[in-house]
């Protein structure tokens, strides 16, 4: 099947310009000057862009789907996740895998079980959750099975965290393999220190989320990662930056020639604690919490001058109110959620939704308010995450050979936003009610047209599993 999209503006990490992009089954074949011969005499199928931004599909490098947590699971699996983020543009998320079995083998085996039914392309993180000799030796056949990147934890005692030397020993295994440690960067020792204080004098109220996880824990959690990475020699990737100190001992260390790289997700750049404080409070309960103002603020300057190289979602939605379903594609379904901790912040679900709303959202609020570029904002949530994570130039990129990941945007398109719009299976949405200008139009994964307006197109098991190739440093 070959197709024609005429009289768009192409968006890419580095340009704009007018061109006509000629599509032959899976691929991008050709870009074309809009005048030219094959553009005017093509009588294959032609979709006309005029006035409209074709922009590389997004990629999302930190979604959750399928997540067990306190006795629930996050509420969109790799379907219904998947089928969101196309509505919001992105074409590939990568998800992480369990380390819930003696080997990265059987965990991989079970987590692919579960993501064959992803309806838009996908790859995987592993989560590396407890070392030791043989975990060390098996680590670089993770290459083999087209993981090249691992997550570890500082905080989460007893159930997710290493301790420094581990975290040092597997970062020079994940150096010597071309792979690339992820790290979520908070201080578990603090958090445990203050949640049993908190408790024991009654504060149980969702605030208290953010109170017992003190930022400059996640600031010297964060420096202390950047110096073990230097030692080891090996890059590291912080996820989820949340607060100044994180932006600022990003810049630090990239000044000083350090190998490390950074993601936010957008509720870092608009909410705060104050919102845990609303008698919904519960909604925004993640790992890390919502900061400040001035957080918010330092965030942002540090996509607009490029100290950051992504935003990803950290998606991992749950039910504000488990006990009352919702339709989803024509069934009705509940699942337990945030009311689990109604009367105990400890027991609310970490997690939102957010894989849909990530490019519309960004876009108005970063493109449309000259806070970021368009070319910035294409390197942020696609081309950046597709080069630091050994997927380009098949995913993040428009050029002859990559697959026809493709979004036509319209920008002027204003849509009132929220749940309604929605296709996150949860019942609640953070920007409800946000008026956003600059919309997706058409996706199309590899090709394929897959979300036409408001119309669904794709399918259950569509999604490819990406074998990512070695991590790049930007």
């Amino acid at each position: 099947m070959t197709t024609l999209i005429k009289n768009g503006t192409l968006v890419t990490a580095s340009e704009t310009f007018q061109a006509n992009v000629l599509i032959e089954g899976e691929k991008i074949l050709e870009l074309l000057a809009p005048q030219s011969e094959v553009s005017r005499l093509w009588t294959g199928e032609v979709i006309d862009a005029s006035g409209k931004l074709i922009l590389p599909g997004g990629v999302d490098p930190h979604v959750h789907l399928d997540l067990p947590m306190f006795g629930t699971v996050s509420s969109d699996d790799h379907y219904t996740g998947t089928k969101a983020a196309a509505f919001g543009g992105t074409t590939t998320v990568i998800d992480f895998v369990s380390f819930d079995f003696p080997t990265f083998r059987q965990s991989v085996d079970a987590w692919h079980a579960k993501a064959e039914k992803a309806a838009v392309d996908y790859a995987a993180h592993m989560n590396l959750t407890r070392f030791d000799e043989a975990v060390a030796a098996e680590l670089p056949s993770l290459v083999e099975m087209g993981i090249t990147s691992v997550k570890t934890f500082t905080a989460y005692n007893n159930r997710l965290r290493l301790d420094d030397g581990s975290i040092f020993k597997a970062l020079r295994l994940t150096g010597k393999n071309g792979m690339l440690m992820l790290l979520h960067a908070e201080n578990g020792d603090v958090i445990e220190i203050l949640t049993t204080e908190a408790l024991n004098t009654g504060h149980w109220q969702p605030e208290w989320h953010a109170k017992t996880r003190p930022a400059w824990g996640a600031v010297e959690a964060a420096l202390r990662a950047f110096a073990l990475a230097a030692t080891a020699d090996a890059p590291l990737y912080l996820v989820h930056m949340n607060t100044a100190g994180e932006a600022d001992m990003l810049q630090y260390t990239r000044q000083r020639g350090l190998k490390v790289m950074g993601e936010t997700c957008p509720q870092y750049l608009f909410f705060t604690e104050d919102d845990l404080r609303r008698p919904d409070g519960a909604k925004w309960i993640c790992s890390p919490p919502m900061r400040t103002a001035a957080d918010n603020a330092r965030l942002w300057q540090a996509l607009s001058e490029d100290i950051i190289q992504t935003v990803g979602t950290d998606h991992c939605p749950f039910f504000f109110d488990g006990t009352k379903p919702i339709r989803y594609e024509g069934q009705e379904i509940a699942i337990p959620g945030k009311e689990l901790g109604r009367d105990d912040f400890t027991k609310i679900p970490n997690g939102l939704p957010g894989v849909q709303d990530r490019l519309p959202v960004l876009w108005t609020t970063g493109v449309g308010s000259g806070k970021i570029t368009a070319q910035q904002f294409v390197a942020l949530t696609s081309t950046n995450p597709a080069k630091i994570f050994g997927m380009y130039p098949s995913k993040g990129a428009l050029l002859p050979g990559s697959d026809a990941d493709l979004v036509i945007w319209d920008p002027q398109k204003k849509v009132r936003y929220g749940v309604a719009m929605s296709h996150q299976r949860t019942d609640y949405n953070l920007y409800e009610g946000w008026e956003l200008t600059g919309y997706p139009e058409k996706v199309f994964l590899r090709g394929k047209l897959i979300v036409d307006g408001e119309q669904w197109l794709g399918r259950a098991g569509e999604g490819r599993f990406i074998k990512r190739s070695e991590t790049a440093f930007l």
